[in-house]
């Protein structure tokens, strides 16, 4: 059986310094490439196996379980997945719908690209969204832009992606054409992580399979009446494409809830943020507030009100969600501390018969 070294899958010294000798002489690292329900498929250097889950990881908290990307170590008879080495980064969104908690969505990821397309599927908004979840996540984001080949205002479409945040690369190609993904591909290091998300339909499995070269994930394309795309990956998976790197394709995401983002959103708004020093009260909210400095700069046409009305809106997003997580944090540990209470009370009783 031919082994690829772990390294080619990016097991760097960060990880290595965290596994026992016995850990690293015995081969019991892997990384996880596919996550399902009790089990996680992992790539050990030989081959990819499915692996269940150690007691103590079934019953640990969402955030502390393995997710794609992640490194684990296994049990010498390469089963079971024992623990997971503590994380680079970690890409996460709030459990969509009326779920509290946070959901994992890739760990270890160096660059995030944000697809999207040059047509109605286009949102400022929604850019906002990720990229306050890649800068939160401490991933270098990048804007990517598909069919710029099928659009007469590609450059239009780049010139207000680059205003969303300072200093946000981005990169304008026809996800078809590999001859157009140079830009791409210079952000993907030899034993890098990149994960592409964005909506569906945009066209993050077909530029998958470009850079592979290979048909790695099923493609459909947006419906032309209502722009809104299909559901092509179904899954969360980590590919490494030899020559190019490692690459995770997310599936698209009806629900992208944003919690515990605050110095993020301060960044991503750094705009705003430098203007509100200016406003009267140092807690305005910028809404109907006196001397509000960034309601002025809106009116003199210095900041953009729709950039103005999605800060406000992640603002109160993240804050309502911050509070429901602590909400739920608290009832799980008093949930535990009872739990820990009863089982010391019934050994306390064993004891005593």
């Amino acid at each position: 059986m031919t082994q690829t070294s772990l390294e080619e899958y990016g097991f760097v010294p960060f990880f290595a310094q965290q596994a026992t000798a016995d850990e690293l002489q015995q081969g019991l690292i892997a990384r996880v490439t596919e996550v399902q329900r009790s089990l996680v498929i992992v790539f050990d250097g030989f081959a990819e196996r499915p692996v269940e889950l150690a007691p103590a990881l079934q019953e640990a908290a969402p955030e502390q379980r393995p997710t794609v990307g992640d490194w684990v170590t296994l049990d010498h008879k390469r089963s079971r997945a024992e623990r997971v080495l503590e994380r680079k980064s970690v890409f996460t969104r709030l459990a969509p719908g009326r779920k509290t908690g946070i959901q994992l969505i890739a760990a270890n990821v160096d660059v995030l690209l944000v697809v999207t397309s040059c047509n109605e599927e286009f949102r400022e908004s929604r850019l906002e969204r990720y990229l306050a979840l890649a800068t939160e996540a401490g991933v270098t984001p990048v804007i990517v832009l598909t069919k710029a080949d099928l659009s007469d205002a590609a450059d239009s479409y780049a010139a207000r992606a680059r205003r969303v945040q300072t200093n946000v690369p981005v990169e304008l190609v026809n996800a078809r054409d590999k001859s157009s993904l140079g830009g791409v591909k210079a952000w993907i290091e030899a034993a890098g992580t990149i994960a592409l998300v964005g909506s569906s339909g945009v066209g993050k499995s077909t530029l998958l399979n470009t850079l592979a070269e290979s048909a790695l994930s099923a493609t459909s394309e947006i419906r032309e009446d209502d722009k809104k795309g299909r559901h092509t990956t179904t899954h969360r998976a980590l590919h490494r494409i030899p020559g190019v790197g490692l690459l995770i394709d997310v599936p698209g995401m009806r629900e992208l809830k944003i919690a515990e983002v605050d110095t993020a959103l301060a960044a991503v708004f750094d705009d705003i943020e430098a203007i509100a020093s200016a406003c009267r009260f140092s807690d305005c909210r910028h809404e109907s507030e006196p001397g509000c400095a960034v309601r002025k700069a809106v009116a003199e046409g210095a900041i953009d009100a729709r950039r103005l009305r999605n800060y406000r809106k992640l603002l109160r997003e993240n804050e309502r969600h911050n509070a429901s997580l602590a909400e739920r944090r608290s009832q799980d540990r008093a949930l535990g501390k009872h739990y820990r209470r009863v089982m010391a009370e019934k050994k306390d009783e064993r004891k005593q018969r």
